[in-house]
């Protein structure tokens, strides 16, 4: 090759190792971009693995129970601080510190001014509710000031110390938070709370404020009657099947009182098939009735008996001493539930006032004639809920007790004789059941888990419709206004679902009103409860604009999209207008490709053109209007044309479902609800536009009609709302109601490890002052090393008792820090010489153990030898040089004072034997995995035995004849087949040996295989 040839060659090569390295510089920003973008993925999943746990918390009048799930943890109860399963909602707030649970009921007693109690019955109510009365004459030692922002009522403490109910809600959920990330030892964020099922929109939005205030996330509001019948369903999902089993829980508990019919049964669902369901069929309540009204009426007898045993004394009535009254709230909350079980109990309260005792006897028979009116009413919910469901008792399979005011057993006996039934059922954990089903839900909602599916279909218990009045000509030029009404959400309608509601005749701003439907079920009592029946006003803006920018389209109404969540809080999504025209479309100038992209595009719900684009809006895909979003509209309301709400479903008083709960239409549909949505909605009762039983346009005009296509445009109307029940916090106010807590929860965690470096300073003092004088701590330390830390532990606790009060986390931890220096030889002596015989044995019979393994091993013969010298060699002198290490070191140590520092330790210990130790495993783990030597051939010329691995071709031809006949009258006939080659085509050979086994063993003589076989 010629000098030419080479340069050119070299100069090709290089400029081809130039671009590859370009090339490469090029790639490496793109490879670490993507080694950047993995980093952050696994950071966010190892995030997420460290917060996957979810909690539920029964939020209740006297009490809350609190449940997790997390891997490893299926659906626990949580245990708080006392190693109790449920703790009272209550919260003792002072000026410096917050006490919570059975803290704070122990601090009602001392400070029943500051112990906040039942606070969840004055949520979502105005200053002029009949609850905010009854809870000031029931605690009138609390200060309820009136919020003239909100017409709503806060607790005023102290001129420092002023909190909103929610905010209160939002410490006790805090509370419960910290109790479960305790318990879960990760941090939780999402939840599911439980509220009564009467609860109303201004009250649901209350405690959804309180969870926004702690920083939780709520995954939904679940109504405790619902989320009992989910825990009573999950735990018997077998006995669940296609009939139907209806299923009353009356649940009593301390503020009040709640009947639920629910229908459990197996229904086809399309994501997973046969799945069971519980439907909520009838709801009762009394939002007063008890145990909290029980014991109020046994605390005011005890306290008429308290004031005739010290008539005549000249002393006031027990009734204006706050902290008596606490006392005897107590009192009378024990004495009820001892008369549960016996019928007479001795109330006694030792120096219930004025250092006085009080000591009576109180029988069942008189506590249940002061709550006779009580058990009067315990039927009235149980009617309710038959009514609401329209059913009968004998429809009825099993009514179940839950909540703790059932365990009076008055109330079983006046609710067994209402009920009709032989017994009831108790099979249900009466306190637990509620937290247990919420965090099953919780777990169903979260990413994290995948649980069986239970399908819920709640109902709604306070109707919700719409109100709006519109100008009418009734005579010509005659106009006057007609008010509407449409029903949004029926009585016992399911939820959570969406529904769009149309208006057809305005072209205008106008209003409209959300507002409650017919309460007639409701007393006059539970009227003025339930508060404002208006909910909302709505005011379009943008109506008039958006008909001037389409004036060449035909208006297909204005829709508003409302929506019923999961939680039962209704909102309205968004409000448009929308409008349609058809397109002409020209088949003769349409070229082929030209058709097949209109087919595609009318396929896929396109019709959209650049014009529409431009006038930046988009083609209408309103998936919320299939037939899942509609709901029973009451009889009648189908009489108006234009403004009806969607497309009817499925009746909600029959049990099955075969659509998953608030699901919306499939892709499939959606050119269907696009295309004839609107007409179902607008033209209800105008079925004459259809023909005679919807019968299809003939073939001719159905061809006339193909070029023509519907374009479908929409325009967003601007929306004010005006709410009227009970305005929510501004934002501002929120974002303060936020950061009070945020700071009330850091002092406490200051305060928490102040007092946690105290103890702790505290405790070493005490500790090191009593270990100075035991035998162990005096044989290591002189006489002067041990007054001067008893000096140093004097000096630290007359400073602890003296300024410790005022002295801060960080100048604790820094005493307790220098104490424990000055001490850390002393207790590294003594540590040191508690372990050497636990070390030393531990030494001595590794040693011994390696030097048997290794003379067992050279003791192996040369054939079956599987370590080399070097390995054997290597083993000895690491023993070798143990043992000499132990002796020197041991020798040198006994020969040093005990007050001196070791010059054995634990630790050198510990390497010597991790070496040795690594030695032997590794010899160890050699031999497990070695493999026998091949063996040679005898003398006589003979094969050795086949190893393991020969083929089983080999070792099946070795077969020793019977008796009388010779080796050559036995045939083998497959060796035969084989050499012949006479075995068909179409059978593959099996290949049992390399390709010189089998010839080599069929050359074998005759006499050699007998004398194999004999061997």
């Amino acid at each position: 090759m010629s000098a030419r040839r080479v340069r050119g060659r070299l100069k090709r090569d290089a400029a081809e190792r130039g671009t590859m390295a370009v090339a490469n510089r090029r790639q490496r920003p793109r490879r670490l971009a993507c080694w950047a973008l993995v980093a952050v993925v696994l950071a966010d999943l190892l995030a997420l693995s460290d917060t996957v746990a979810v909690m539920s918390v029964d939020l209740g009048s006297e009490s809350m129970k609190v449940a997790i799930v997390k891997p490893g943890v299926p659906m626990e109860i949580v245990l708080n601080k006392e190693s109790r399963r449920k703790t009272p909602v209550t919260v003792t707030l002072k000026e410096n510190e917050r006490f919570f649970g059975d803290t704070a009921a122990g601090m009602a007693i001392k400070n029943p001014k500051a112990t906040l109690r039942y606070f969840q019955h004055l949520l979502g109510k105005q200053a002029d509710n009949p609850h905010v009365a009854l809870y000031r004459a029931r605690f009138p030692e609390h200060e309820l000031q009136f919020d003239p922002q909100r017409q709503t009522v806060h607790f005023r403490i102290s001129p420092q110390l002023q909190f909103s109910p929610e905010e209160v809600l939002g410490m006790v959920l805090n509370y419960s938070r910290s109790l479960a990330e305790d318990f879960a030892e990760q941090p939780i964020k999402d939840a599911v709370i439980t509220v009564p099922a009467f609860f109303n929109q201004a009250e649901r939005r209350a405690v959804l404020q309180a969870a926004r205030m702690a920083g939780l996330k709520v995954l939904q509001l679940i109504n405790d009657n619902t989320a009992t019948a989910l825990s009573y369903g999950v735990f018997r999902r077998k006995d669940i099947n296609t009939t139907a089993q209806n299923i009353m829980f009356y649940d009593m508990g301390s503020g009040s009182t709640v009947c639920t019919i629910v229908t459990y049964q197996t229904v086809k669902t399309k994501e997973a098939g046969m799945q069971p369901q519980l439907q909520i069929r009838g709801v009762g309540f009394d939002r007063t009735l008890g145990g909290l009204e029980m014991e109020l009426r046994l605390r005011e007898h005890l306290a008429g008996l308290f004031n005739e045993q010290r008539k005549g004394q000249r002393t006031k009535d027990v009734r204006e001493n706050p902290r008596a009254m606490a006392k005897l709230l107590r009192e009378a909350n024990r004495l009820k539930t001892v008369l549960s079980a016996n019928a007479d109990h001795m109330a006694q309260i030792e120096g219930l006032m004025d250092d006085l005792d009080f000591k009576a006897k109180v029988t069942r028979a008189e506590f249940e004639e002061l709550c006779a009116d009580l058990f009067e009413r315990v039927p009235g919910p149980v009617r309710q809920a038959l009514q609401s469901a329209e059913m009968s008792l004998d429809e009825i399979e099993q009514v179940i007790l839950v909540g703790g005011a059932t365990r009076v057993p008055k109330v079983q006996e006046v609710l067994l004789k209402a009920v009709g039934k032989e017994e009831l059922g108790k099979n249900i954990n009466a306190d637990e059941a509620a937290a247990m089903g919420a965090v099953y839900q919780a777990a169903a909602l979260s990413k994290a888990f995948k649980v069986k599916p239970f399908v819920i279909r709640d109902a709604v218990v306070y109707p919700i419709l719409v109100e709006f009045t519109r100008e009418v000509e009734e005579e010509p030029g005659v106009r006057s206004l007609k008010h509407n009404k449409r029903v949004l959400f029926s009585r016992m309608g399911p939820y959570p679902q969406r529904k769009v509601i149309t208006f057809n005749r305005y072209s205008h701003d106008f209003d409209f009103h959300v507002n409650y439907g017919d309460l007639g079920f409701l007393g006059p009592e539970d009227l003025r409860v339930f508060g404002s029946q208006n909910l909302t006003t709505v005011k379009l803006k943008g109506v008039g604009d958006s008909f001037k920018k389409y004036p060449d389209y035909e208006s297909k109404g204005i829709k508003a999209h409302f929506n019923l969540d999961e939680s039962g809080v209704l909102s309205l999504d968004r409000v448009e207008s929308v409008f349609e025209t058809l397109v002409e479309d020209s088949p003769e100038e349409e070229s082929t490709l030209t058709k097949l992209g209109n087919t595609i595009s009318s396929l896929f719900g396109g019709g959209s053109t650049a014009d529409t684009k431009e006038n930046g809006t988009d083609t209408v895909q309103e998936e919320e209007e299939g037939p899942a979003e509609g709901g029973k509209d009451e009889p009648g309301e189908q009489v108006e044309l234009k403004e009806e709400a969607e497309a009817p479903v499925e009746g909600t008083t029959q049990p099955p479902l075969t659509e998953p709960k608030g699901d919306t239409a499939p892709e499939a549909e959606k050119p269907a609800a696009e295309e004839n949505g609107d007409k179902s909605e607008a033209q209800t009762s105008e079925k004459g536009d259809l023909g005679p039983k919807g019968a299809p346009p003939s073939p001719e005009e159905e061809k006339k009609q193909k070029p023509a296509r519907k374009q479908r445009m929409v325009e967003e109307i601007g929306v004010e709302l005006v709410v009227l029940d009970l305005p929510d916090l501004p934002a501002d106010e929120l974002a303060r109601s936020v950061q009070k807590l945020e700071d009330l929860t850091l002092r406490d965690l200051e305060k928490q490890e102040r007092e946690k470096a105290a103890n702790s300073l505290e405790a070493f003092i005490f500790e090191t002052q009593d270990k100075l004088y035991q035998p162990e701590y005096q044989e290591v330390s002189t006489e002067k090393e041990r007054e001067e830390i008893a000096g140093k532990l004097s000096a630290a606790s007359t400073w602890l008792e003296d300024d410790g009060f005022a002295a801060t986390t960080a100048m604790l931890k820094d005493k307790l820090a220098e104490l424990r220096k000055l001490c850390l030889g002393l207790f590294f002596r003594v540590e040191e010489r508690k372990k050497w015989p636990e070390r030393l044995s531990a030494l001595d019979s590794l040693l011994n153990h390696s030097s048997i393994f290794l003379k067992g091993a050279r003791l192996l013969p040369e054939m079956d030898q599987i370590f080399t010298e070097v390995e054997m060699t290597t083993l000895e002198k690491v023993i070798n040089e143990t043992w000499a290490w132990k002796n020197a070191t041991v020798a040198e140590q006994a020969k040093l004072p005990a007050t001196e520092k070791p010059v054995l330790l634990s630790k050198d210990i510990e390497a010597k034997m991790m070496a040795l130790d690594r030695e032997v495993q590794y010899l160890l783990n050699k031999a497990k995995f070695a493999k026998p030597r091949p063996r040679p051939k005898d003398k006589n010329g003979t094969r050795a035995e086949p190893p393991l691995s020969a083929s089983a071709s080999d070792q099946g031809e070795k077969v020793i004849p019977p008796a009388g006949q010779t080796e050559d009258a036995e045939p083998i006939s497959e060796p035969e087949k084989v050499e012949t080659g006479s075995e068909p085509a179409d059978t593959e050979p099996l290949e049992l040996g390399g390709p010189g086994a089998e010839p080599e063993q069929e050359q074998q003589p005759a006499g050699q295989k007998r004398k194999n076989d004999e061997l």
